[in-house]
């Protein structure tokens, strides 16, 4: 009989998050077994290699930014503030930029896997997908169609987080509110 799973992919992926966060691109499946306090055998035999992991945390990351859209969406009474607020879960709890550059390092080298930006094509039209939804339902009377306005809302954010982590002035949670609140309300028409 084979033994139960006490370590869970949920821990090794956070760990792995982690030490990306840490060491970028560099880090190795070694790194994610020390954090998560296993061993390599393990991180090994649950993902396969960096990459199977890789592929793993950003399948992770997919499912894990539609769920909080949708919650801090339908914990907002206004479907625009729940677009506004579910738009600044994307990058909840990034605080420091040597991590955010970390991550952009190593997204940066996933771009050169085909499997990798396969998965990543799929997480950002996911993301995109659950934007759109979610703009139909708010009332934006001087905004753009649905779709367009995704794409723009999707770029914004990825574009003030890339900013963030090259200049970093001031926190990334507060630039963020400002662009999205820039946007939006010029939708709304109060500009």
């Amino acid at each position: 009989m084979a033994r139960p799973k006490t370590i869970t992919d949920e821990r090794l992926l956070a760990a792995a998050a982690e030490v990306i966060g840490r060491k970028g691109p560099g880090f190795t499946v070694a790194d994610v077994a020390e954090r998560a306090g296993v061993s390599v055998g393990t991180v090994a035999h649950r993902f396969g290699s960096k990459s199977g992991l890789l592929q793993a945390l950003t399948r992770q990351t997919s499912d894990a930014n539609v769920r909080r859209m949708h919650e801090a969406a339908a914990a907002a009474a206004d479907p625009a503030d729940g677009l506004r607020a579910a738009l600044l879960t994307w990058f909840e709890g990034m605080t420091d930029p040597a991590e955010a550059q970390n991550h952009l390092a190593q997204l940066g080298v996933d771009l050169i896997d085909p499997e990798l930006r396969a998965l990543l094509a799929d997480l950002y039209a996911t993301t995109e997908r659950t934007v759109v939804e979610l703009t139909r339902r708010a009332d934006l009377p001087h905004g753009p169609p649905p779709e367009r306005a995704a794409r723009v809302l999707t770029g914004l954010l990825y574009g003030v987080s890339m900013d963030w982590s090259i200049r970093p002035r001031g926190e990334l949670a507060d630039r963020l509110a400002q662009d999205v609140d820039a946007v939006l309300d010029a939708w709304k028409g109060r500009s």
